[in-house]
């Protein structure tokens, strides 16, 4: 019976694929963003709404994009699945925007709070470091299952926290990557900070590199008034050679060639010609072989072990008996000895 098995090479990277998080304040173009994922040619958009504001965005009801509406946190690791393994499938979703982490991120965090508070009856209990470390890898199960599970583009949006609560760092490139709570630089590819500024007598989206895993985007790269499409674009992955080879997805294993020497059956019926049980051909398996199982020995373990009984009793007959000219077998003596069969044992043996 052929065996299936996954082919590596099937799981070459192929297309264009980019992860993308954008963090900002209100009101600077996060959402607007997150939905330019349905104009980019990359299939439909689920776009996965915790702060229910996607009623604001043009064709949110289904005639550009789904949004879906989480209307508590708990829901949304419920929805994400159905979109990916469940009846939303059916939509063929090609890309997913998540629209906010951290509006998920805080009302589960503060569950959580609340429920230390009123474990240790202390209205000022804080979460500790273990705590924290606990609740971040039950979260981040939501962003691994986007941003990695799904092999599809996704947008994370993500807010700036209020000035002076954000602890940053200076680096050679000027301000260094900012750091939210759930760890969401983690998973994406690019990170961008978008903010309004006044060109002339208009106002404008900026977006800026913060994070990179990707020379497109070096850091400190500005965008005006991006869309996705504009980040794909910029992606200039290599020529595909014009003939690519076709990999296959799975592998099937070569028949396995049918044994030529004895088998398992054989070795067991000698073996009771010889009048050797199980439990002591067992026992020479351990000693000889290495093995305790009689299923698990190989082909070349039982041509030993026949050589072996054939060596010390005889050449076996071609009937499966023991040859004629064998030795007698040997049967069980009391007192765990053996005697050969037939023969009267002696008074010293009890």
């Amino acid at each position: 019976m052929e065996r299936t098995r996954i082919n590596p090479l099937s799981r070459r990277p192929r297309g264009h694929r980019l992860v993308v998080a954008v963090r900002g304040a209100a009101g600077t173009g996060k959402s607007v963003f997150a939905a330019s994922l349905a104009d980019a040619g990359l299939g439909r958009l689920c776009f996965f709404d915790t702060e229910r504001k996607a009623r604001l965005l043009p064709g949110s009801n289904g005639s550009r994009f789904d949004a879906i509406e989480i209307r508590h946190p708990d829901e949304l690791p419920e929805f994400i699945e159905w979109a990916l393994e469940g009846e939303g499938r059916a939509q063929e979703y090609g890309c997913y925007a998540l629209d906010s982490w951290a509006m998920y991120f805080a009302r589960k965090h503060r569950e959580s709070l609340l429920a230390v508070r009123e474990r240790t009856a202390d209205p000022l209990a804080q979460l500790s470091a273990e705590d924290l470390a606990n609740d971040q890898v039950v979260f981040q199960e939501v962003l691994r299952r986007l941003c990695i599970d799904s092999g599809a583009c996704v947008v994370i949006t993500d807010q700036i926290p209020a000035k002076g609560k954000d602890d940053r760092e200076e680096n050679e490139m000027g301000r260094v990557l900012p750091m939210t709570v759930g760890g969401l630089e983690y998973f994406v590819d690019v990170m961008v900070e978008l903010s309004l500024r006044v060109d002339g007598f208009e106002t404008v989206r900026v977006a800026r590199v913060i994070k990179s895993n990707s020379p497109a985007f070096p850091i400190g790269l500005e965008l005006v008034n991006p869309t996705f499409a504009d980040f794909l674009g910029r992606l200039d992955a290599p020529p595909e050679p014009e003939e690519a080879p076709e990999v296959p997805a799975v592998l099937a294993d070569e028949a396995a060639p049918e044994p030529t020497g004895p088998g398992l059956d054989d070795l067991l019926r000698q073996a009771e010609a010889y009048g050797l049980s199980r439990a002591s051909l067992n026992v020479a398996a351990r000693h000889y072989c290495g093995v305790s199982d009689l299923e698990r020995l190989t082909p070349e373990q039982i041509a030993l072990l026949w050589h072996r009984m054939a060596a010390r009793y005889g050449a076996p007959g071609g009937d499966g008996t023991a040859a004629a000219d064998a030795p007698p077998a040997v049967a069980p003596r009391r007192n765990g000895r053996s005697t050969p069969r037939g023969s009267t044992p002696s008074a010293s043996d009890g």
